[in-house]
């Protein structure tokens, strides 16, 4: 089997299309301009930085309002609230991670459900745009997830969590593996689909990889000033895998499905 790569760009500029027909008809039909407030720590990386403008510019072409709010943590949560009560405004995303790590859960709790276009409160409406954004990319690409063996790395609110429960209730057969999992290679060995999103680079490499599996890398860090995934290049170099690249992977189907929240809060709208 020769080596197939899992373009997100591709998938995103098909569905980009269809989003920018939808914000025309909103806007010229329904008088609805979109709006999304994207609130990030004052303190927040340049790799932050870096994909909040990939956000911006995205909205940008689609011709969908950001407003980004750059906020020290203790005022995000009143920032919240007066966004949720803004009929302007049909989305609401907190940019991860925060300064205080442990204050995640109850700020995306905060924001009210039916804006909660990232999927990261407990009681959103729209599951996390990442872990969609795997499973329209998996699904795009023609890949089966019935009958195989599909092994999670890691178990967050972004990928793993949502991913292992989507997956199991469509009765597929998960493992999910975390920092204090036992026998992690030969469990990843085991595998024929590989989904990891820890932030460890290289977590993921030719020996614990097996042939002819799938591999999407969700994992970003910053390493050196250099944004890189779970998986060491050596992978992309094998010529048995399907594999997410280095670049253009999950990452801009993510962004795509965020704003397809976002348009599809303003559809609710209008019935």
């Amino acid at each position: 089997m020769a080596k197939r790569v899992l373009n997100g760009l591709e998938l995103a500029d098909f569905i980009k299309n269809r989003q920018a027909k939808q914000v025309r008809m909103l806007k010229q039909t329904h008088d609805i301009q979109p709006k999304l407030v994207i609130i990030q720590s004052v303190h927040a990386s340049t790799v932050i930085d870096t994909y909040v403008r990939m956000k911006q510019r995205y909205a940008e072409d689609l011709s969908i309002t950001v407003e980004v709010m750059k906020l020290p943590q203790d005022q995000m949560v009143e920032a919240i609230r007066k966004a949720n009560q803004d009929e302007s405004v049909q989305g609401i995303v907190v940019q991860l991670p925060l300064d205080e790590p442990s204050e995640t859960e109850a700020i995306v709790n905060t924001i009210a459900p039916e804006k909660d276009v990232d999927g990261l409160g407990e009681k959103a409406e729209y599951m996390s745009a990442t872990a969609e954004a795997i499973d329209w990319l998996l699904s795009g690409y023609g890949i089966d997830l019935a009958g195989k063996k599909i092994t999670l790395l890691g178990e967050g609110k972004l990928v793993g969590g949502p991913l292992s429960k989507m997956w199991s209730e469509r009765g597929y057969a998960v493992t999910v593996l975390t920092r204090t999992s036992e026998y992690i290679d030969d469990k990843l060995l085991a595998s024929e689909v590989i989904v990891s999103a820890t932030g460890q680079p290289k977590i993921l490499h030719s020996d614990n990889v097996p042939k002819g599996a799938v591999v999407v890398d969700a994992g970003t860090v910053s390493e050196d000033g250099v944004i890189v995934g779970d998986s060491a290049p050596e992978l992309q170099v094998r010529q048995d895998l399907i594999i997410t690249p280095p670049k253009g992977g999950v990452g801009p189907l993510t962004i795509v499905l965020m704003f397809d929240h976002v348009i599809r809060a303003c559809l609710k709208r209008i019935g």
